[in-house]
């Protein structure tokens, strides 16, 4: 295919992130979920898993830094690169990983000046970090200044920037100086304790989509949260829009992995979710000072 797309056919996503054996986390979340509705994916394993770290201790698989420097080299060089229309890095399983990512996004805007880079910094949650600081701190320094779109949820974004993020306002501002010129925060607080929001905020506007609170969530929703914003966007959907969809769908599979009582998302009996969510989801504008509606 070279650089032209075939006729009718949607561009190539470099997903960069772990893989497990079990379970829909890191790339088994993202790749199903960007395929289903309908894009090609290169997925690019930084870390391999038995399970989720969560279900306990596991053998870690990282490659050896060199090797995977070459490995994201060979992609930048590919003969096919032009088929590609976008980048999501999130779990890194070395801080040296963070360089080669950030290496094919420049020969990826060389190639393709429009590409987006979607960068999940997947670094911790309301528990700490579960990466090495100098790992958390490669995604900070090295790829968050290269994004166009962030999807830190709420203990990420207080990290990345050292700001309090307690309050819709306060996250808000706290998205403004992460770096890229839009956030997407999920798990972001709102007014009522039993509901979150995801929060969509760029240097003007910010939008907010609400949902009830899920009791012990499977993990994945990040992940899959960035996914399907990324692939609505690139459907041509308008961010409103397409927060609005990614919500619902994540929202909607929660509910029916803790209808059946699953330790994990099933997307692969619930494909439909993704593609067609029915959970009505609306993503409205926040008003704080420096916003107006969409």
């Amino acid at each position: 295919m070279q650089d032209q797309e075939l006729k009718g056919a949607k561009r190539a996503v470099i997903v960069v992130s772990s893989h497990v054996a079990r379970g829909t986390v890191g790339n088994r979340a993202a790749v199903f979920a960007l395929e289903s509705l309908g894009f090609p994916v290169w997925a690019v394993p930084t870390i391999l898993l038995p399970w989720h770290p969560g279900h306990g201790p596991a053998t870690r698989i990282v490659p050896e830094a060199e090797t995977f420097a070459s490995f994201m080299h060979d992609l930048e060089n590919a003969p096919w690169l032009g088929e590609v229309q976008a980048v999501l890095s999130g779990y890194l399983g070395h801080a040296s990983q963070a360089d080669a990512v950030a290496s094919l996004v420049n020969e990826l805007r060389q190639r393709n000046p429009d590409a987006l880079y979607v960068c999940d910094p997947v670094l911790g949650d309301r528990q700490g970090l579960y990466v090495p600081e100098a790992t958390a701190a490669a995604m900070r320094d090295r790829l968050m200044p290269l994004a166009d779109i962030a999807t830190p949820n709420r203990f990420e974004l207080e990290w990345l920037t050292g700001r309090n993020a307690g309050t819709t306002q306060a996250a808000i501002a706290a998205a403004r100086v992460a770096g890229p010129d839009c956030v997407l925060v999920t798990s972001a607080p709102t007014e009522n304790e039993a509901r979150q929001a995801n929060l969509l905020v760029t240097g003007k506007d910010a939008l907010r989509a609400e949902h009830e609170t899920v009791a012990n969530a499977p993990n994945g929703t990040g992940d899959l949260t960035a996914a399907l914003y990324l692939a609505r966007l690139l459907s041509g959907e308008k961010p409103a829009e397409a927060l609005a969809l990614a919500t619902g769908s994540v929202i909607e599979l929660l509910g029916k992995a803790a209808a059946r009582g699953a330790d994990e998302l099933m997307l692969e009996t619930d494909r439909s979710s993704l593609t067609q969510p029915l959970v009505p989801i609306n993503a409205s504008a926040v008003d704080d000072g420096a916003s107006h509606a969409a």
